[in-house]
This record gives C-alpha cells, sequence and structure tokens, in this order.
C-alpha cells in the first residue's frame, strides 16, 4: 500500500468508528523514545521513519487533510519522506506553525470525537490537549491503524537476563529498599513503573526488546512487601524467575497491568507519572483511587550513577575509543584509494566494535553522513540514499556501543582532503563550543539550561545556532537518550540540576542545509570540583577518548586556552588508547594527537 491508500484505508475505518481526527503518536505503551517494529504505527503510516512525531488525519466528506509534526533534528528528513504523500510537515516551534493543538482546534468543533490508541499516547499529552479542545469528546481505546495494518509484526519477546551486582553496582533488594523507602515518605502504598528502562534498572534486568535498548517489555507495579512484574513468562527461563521470587518479584502476563490497576482498593494511593503512563492506563486507575502524579523516583537515581557505574563506563569508553581510532586510521587511509561508501564505512565501524571485548551492540542506528547528508541532524544512510565517500570534504559519524555494562555515544565529523574555508571556519567555531562545555565550573544547583549558553556561546555571538538540544543523559548498559538529564536552552519541565554521578553528552554543532553538517560529540560524567565557603562546585569529567581531526582546525580561530584544553585531551586520548593500537596505527594517533 502506497502511504495515500493507508490514509485512505484509515479514513475507511474513522468513519465506521464515528471518528472525526484521529492521531497516531511515536512510541509505545511505556512512552519510550524507540520502540520496537509492532508500534511502529506512525512510521508504517506515513513513511516518515523518524524517532519523533505525531500524525494527525482528519476525514471529513470533503476529503481528508493530514499533518505531521515533529522537532528540529527531523525537518529535513521529514520534509523528504512525507513529499508526494499529501501529508503536511508542521515544523515545530518554528515562527507561524501551528501547533498540534491548534490545529485539533481548528479541526474538530464541539461534539467532535477524537480518536486515538490509549495505550500509545501519555496521559499527560492527554491532558495538555484536552485544555484546548472544549466539549471534544475522546475515544481513547481505537487502535485505527493497526486494524488495516496486515503484515504488522508482533510484539517482541526476546530473553531477559540479569545484570548480576558485580556490573550493576547495587543488588535489586538495596535499589527496592530506597525506593520504598520514597514511597513510604509520600505515602504511597504503590508505585506503577510503565517506562521499559525504569523497570530495567531498579530490577537489574535486561533484554532485548527494543532495537539498540537493552529492555525487556514489562510494567511493574512495586508494594510495600512484594513487586509485581507485567511480562511475557516466556521471556524469563526457569532459573531467573527462581531469582527474581527469591528478591520478592512475582512475574503475570504482561496484558494484566489494567486488570491489577482496575482492581486497587478503595483509598489506596497510588504513585504514577502521567508524562510515562499510556492514557488507557491512567483511565483504569478507579475513582476512588488516590493518584500520585510525580516523577518516577526511579528516574533520578538511575541518572546518577554509582561508583561501580562510572567504572564501568571509564572502561567501555577506552574500548570504544580504540574501535573508533581504528576506524578513523582506516578511513584517512583508505578514502579515495579504495570504494567506500556511508553503508560501508558504517559497517566497517561497527566490525571493529565487535572485536572489543564486552561489546553487545549499537546504542542506537550510526549516523553516517558525507557532505549534504551531515546536515540531516539524524541522517541515516540506507541502501536508497548511500553515496560514496570521496578525498574531499566533510563526513560526519555519530554512533555509539553497548558494552557489559555501560552505554557509549560519540561523535567525530572528519575531514576526508580538502576542505573549503567556510568548512573549516565553522568546524573550528563548534570545536571551541565543545571545549567551552567540556571545561566549564559550576555551583551545585545549575540546570542544563543554564550551562547551554556556554556551549552556544561561540555561536550566538555569530548570531548562529543548531537546532537540537547540546546534550543529553546516557544509561548505563541502558538507553543512549536516558532523561531526565538535558543540557538545552529551553527549560523543561522536571529538568533536575546537575548532580554527582550524572552522564550527558557534549554535542554542539552547525548545519548549513544542502553543503554539510559538524558535530563534535564527547560523554562526560558529573563530578564535585571545589567545595569551600561559596558553595560546592561541579565539573565534568570526560569519557570518550577518540581523536577530533586536526586537519579541519583553523588554529588561528582558538585561543591559548583553548589550545591548551584540546592538547590536554589529545594527550590523554594517546595515553590511554596508543597502547591498544597495532604499532602503524599507534604512530597515526601520534601524529593526530599532536599539540597545536
Amino acid at each position: 500500500m502506497t502511504v495515500p491508500e493507508k490514509l485512505a484505508a484509515l479514513c475507511r475505518r474513522m468513519e465506521e468508528e464515528g471518528v472525526d481526527v484521529y492521531l497516531v503518536p511515536t512510541g509505545d505503551d511505556h512512552s519510550s523514545e524507540y520502540a520496537g517494529d509492532y508500534y511502529n504505527c506512525r512510521a508504517w503510516l506515513t513513511g516518515f521513519t523518524g524517532s519523533a512525531g505525531t500524525a494527525a488525519v482528519a476525514c471529513t466528506p470533503q476529503g481528508m487533510e493530514a499533518g505531521l509534526w515533529t522537532d528540529g533534528r527531523y525537518f529535513i528528513q521529514a520534509a523528504r519522506q512525507l513529499e508526494g504523500t499529501g501529508i503536511t510537515l508542521y515544523r515545530m516551534g518554528e515562527p507561524g506553525v501551528p501547533t498540534l493543538a491548534q490545529w485539533l482546534e481548528t479541526h474538530l468543533s464541539r461534539g467532535g470525537v477524537l480518536g486515538y490508541d490509549g495505550r500509545v499516547l501519555p496521559s499527560a499529552e492527554v491532558k495538555r490537549l484536552s485544555q484546548a479542545l472544549d466539549g471534544v469528546i475522546l475515544h481513547r481505546e481505537l487502535d485505527l491503524v493497526g486494524d488495516i495494518w496486515a503484515d504488522r509484526p508482533a510484539r517482541s519477546c526476546r530473553p531477559a537476563w540479569e545484570l548480576d551486582e558485580a556490573h550493576a553496582g547495587r543488588s535489586r533488594t538495596d535499589k527496592l529498599a530506597r525506593i520504598r523507602a520514597e514511597m513510604a515518605e509520600q505515602e504511597a502504598d504503590c508505585l506503577v513503573l510503565p517506562a521499559l528502562d525504569d523497570i530495567a534498572w531498579l530490577l537489574n534486568l535486561r533484554g532485548d526488546d527494543v532495537a539498540c535498548n537493552p529492555v525487556v517489555l514489562a510494567f511493574s507495579a512495586v508494594e510495600p512487601e512484594r513487586v509485581l512484574l507485567f511480562a511475557q513468562p516466556a521471556a524469563f527461563d526457569e532459573a531467573l524467575q527462581k531469582r527474581l521470587a527469591a528478591d520478592g518479584v512475582e512475574l503475570a502476563p504482561y496484558e494484566e497491568i489494567y486488570d491489577y490497576v482496575k482492581a486497587l482498593p478503595e483509598g489506596t494511593t497510588l504513585w504514577m507519572d502521567a508524562a510515562q503512563a499510556g492514557d488507557a492506563l491512567w483511565n483504569s486507575v478507579p475513582a476512588d483511587v488516590l493518584l500520585l502524579d510525580e516523577e518516577s523516583p526511579v528516574r533520578l537515581r538511575k541518572a546518577c550513577k554509582n561508583p561501580t557505574e562510572l567504572e564501568e563506563e571509564r572502561r567501555a569508553h577506552v574500548k570504544d575509543g580504540a574501535a573508533l581510532c581504528r576506524f578513523l586510521y582506516w578511513l584517512k587511509h583508505r578514502v579515495g584509494k579504495e570504494p567506500i561508501t556511508e553503508c560501508s564505512a558504517a559497517e566497517k565501524l561497527e566490525q571493529l566494535r565487535k572485536e572489543q571485548p564486552g561489546y553487545l551492540g549499537p546504542s542506537f542506528a550510526t549516523i553516517a553522513a558525507y557532505g549534504a547528508h551531515g546536515a540531516i541532524v539524524h541522517y541515516a544512510p540506507t541502501p536508497e540514499t548511500d553515496i560514496p565517500l570521496e578525498p574531499k570534504g566533510l563526513f560526519l559519524v555519530d554512533s555509539g556501543g553497548q558494552y557489559l555494562a555501560a552505554t557509549t555515544d560519540v561523535t567525530r565529523t572528519v575531514a576526508l582532503g580538502p576542505v573549503t574555508d567556510r568548512e573549516r571556519e565553522m568546524f573550528t567555531l563548534v570545536l571551541r563550543s565543545h571545549l567551552a562545555l567540556g571545561a566549564v565550573q559550576f555551583r551545585e544547583g545549575c540546570r542544563g539550561d543554564g550551562l547551554d549558553v556556554v556551549a552556544r556561546g561561540p555561536l550566538w555571538e555569530r548570531g548562529l545556532d543548531f537546532n537540537h538540544g547540546t546534550g543529553h543523559g546516557v544509561g548505563c548498559l541502558l538507553n543512549v537518550h536516558e532523561d531526565p538529564v538535558r543540557i538545552r536552552w529551553r527549560a523543561m519541565d522536571g529538568m533536575p540540576p546537575f548532580m554527582e554521578g550524572m552522564v550527558v553528552s557534549n554535542e554542539p554543532g552547525f548545519y548549513e542545509e544542502g553543503a554539510f553538517g559538524i558535530r563534535t560529540e564527547n560523554l562526560m560524567a558529573c563530578r564535585k570540583a571545589v567545595q569551600n565557603q561559596y558553595g560546592t562546585f561541579l565539573n565534568f569529567e570526560t569519557l570518550t577518548l577518540a581523536p577530533i581531526d586536526l586537519d579541519a582546525v583553523d588554529p588561528a580561530g582558538l585561543d591559548e586556552r583553548e589550545k591548551d584544553r584540546l592538547n590536554r585531551y589529545h594527550a590523554r586520548v594517546y595515553r590511554e588508547i596508543a597502547p591498544l593500537l597495532p604499532p602503524e596505527e599507534a604512530a597515526w594517533l601520534k601524529t593526530a594527537t599532536r599539540p597545536i
């Protein structure tokens, strides 16, 4: 079926159900950023494959109108993928672009019916939309895309496995005790966790139900004396079930979470985050149950890595750095001498990572973008878009790995040969931004919106910017994008201050559509720096170890302090990575990390 044929089929189902507008969000029953194939309804319907976006379809006797809302990371990609589909792209946050709520207001009158699959649309999002839709009827139990998706994949049921305490740093009984103490402080009788990474971290479980995110499809309910894990029993072998049971964790069928919530006794205080819970789950709670709509207590604890987790991250980044340095050596020495494309370059990097001990797989789909493709922030090469690399210009590669037991994410922009003055100028400007954030020292209590100006300052001084966040939290053998840590200039609800142990990316960039893209990214761990009469000051320890391409740097564009920061970083890269490389690659790394 073509996209227009799918939209026509959806309109027929909408007419049968008496629905005026139907929403198709991105995500699963757990508000995950990345969802399994079973949940890719929006991508299947619209043809837009980015990880963020919401589609809305309005069907009337006069015709069909459809729109898709996504953020700045995907403007270029979405425009290309939606071309010819009849779906209008709405660039979120841009001047004059209506929000989804404003669009719905114009397409729904009082008494109109808004339909959606309430399992996959977060309750908090429905609440926000409802405020703008006075008198609109909500029909939340409709999986209409699923009705017309004939060959829809089955829900994943891959084997679950246990991350032992030696790698996790704390046992699940210890973690549960801490969470139950917070529940007691809030006088909560039950905590329901819909978020897959929260459950995986809390119970020291990992799985393979979402590509690149080592999590298990499950809900969890934490009570004072037991934990109910609503999952697919076939994913758990007998030995793991026994170990869970010994720690008070009882398995129950995945779909029974709704019956469990509906059966909560009168007077129960239920702690559940509306931003993570699907609208269908939220509305399953009986009226006589007190709902505590607060952020999950797991999120902040998970974000602050314990000493064992931080040490795992350091070890993994040394391995990852060795793989990336071998890749950069190969790329620099082979481009122009043998056929290399975006796809084959990504495959080579994956091959080199696989040679590292403890490597489990990628942490996200590799972004390998040459030339103008680099300006598409989340471009991922496909056989249809793949292009050859030439010994000139810039090549952006953003990639990461899942290791036992850590997660990496690194971006390098590489000069494959001669670069233009404009490319060199902007590469150096982005490098200045990157170095500034990596070296910042700040008072305890600062949030990501306060730090973002440090990174964007060199660009803002020139009236330039980039249309994505400067930093995101990273899990420990979990999601590569981990809430609630963020570095971005727009404040977000629930954005916490930085705390010791948080791991965050540092990834400023610059993108010139139709020409090139530049991004330099390291991961950093927050740590205490100074404590004195003025308070506690924090700074960052850089975890990523890989050279920044000096062939694209204009030394005249850096001041002496910036040169010193880069030289000290490169000296560390050489010191820690060179012993892991063959002699000829170590000799190249010596040159690649030379002082400037």
